[in-house]
């Protein structure tokens, strides 16, 4: 074999080793939501959400391990159905949203589940100003489809668990019956829809004089 045949077939193998690089995707906040709930008083579960989104992912179009999410809501935003409730959820027992207006998350690893379209994500979450790494588990990545203006979208759901004291969202007066008003895991679902705009069309070619 010749040396440039050397060369060529070593050139190969190293660009088949590198891994694809990922495009970044913007959250479609009209189609993606944040939802949580907590056990009220050990009897039932209350469910709550904040509006969409908003930040962008890192995803190749096909290997869940490329996954990487840049995003946040607004803690104002947040709802549970009840006027009163989402009030004093925005103080500082709780949330705090005057002087911490945003909820935050930044992913630092991805890996594949052992079930297609499963992954794992781990990152930073940060509330009221304290940031602490969580563990998500993916489900439902979806195929890329292409939607009705040329653009490409994909979908996905993550669920996870925190506690809240980690946070210092620590209002809880005791119940008589020996429990707490509120629980203090709060189970969080996030369903994300991405987009990413279609390819610029190549400019014509000038005249020829």
């Amino acid at each position: 074999m010749t040396r440039s045949r050397i060369a060529f077939a070593a050139l190969a193998l190293a660009v088949a080793g590198v891994p694809a690089l990922a495009d970044t995707w913007k959250i479609d906040s009209a189609h993606s939501s944040v939802g949580f709930s907590v056990t009220h008083m050990m009897v039932s579960t209350v469910r709550g959400e904040f509006a969409g989104p908003s930040g962008t992912v890192e995803f190749d179009g096909k290997d869940p391990a490329s996954i990487k999410i840049d995003a946040s809501v607004d803690a104002s935003s947040i709802n549970t159905h009840n006027e009163k409730r989402d009030g004093h959820l925005k103080t500082d027992d709780f949330f705090d949203t005057a002087n911490n207006p945003t909820i935050t998350f930044k992913s630092k690893k991805a890996s594949a589940g052992t079930k297609p379209g499963t992954f794992t994500l781990v990152g930073d979450l940060t509330i009221r100003g304290v940031t602490k790494e969580v563990v998500f588990e993916g489900t439902g990545l979806s195929p890329i489809v292409k939607g009705m203006r040329g653009e490409s979208r994909v979908g996905a759901s993550v669920t996870g668990k925190i506690n809240r004291l980690d946070y210092g969202v620590k209002w809880n007066p005791a119940l008589e019956a020996g429990g707490f008003v509120v629980s203090n895991e709060v189970n969080i679902t996030i369903d994300i829809e991405a987009l990413k705009p279609p390819p610029e069309a190549p400019a014509a070619a000038a005249p020829k004089p």
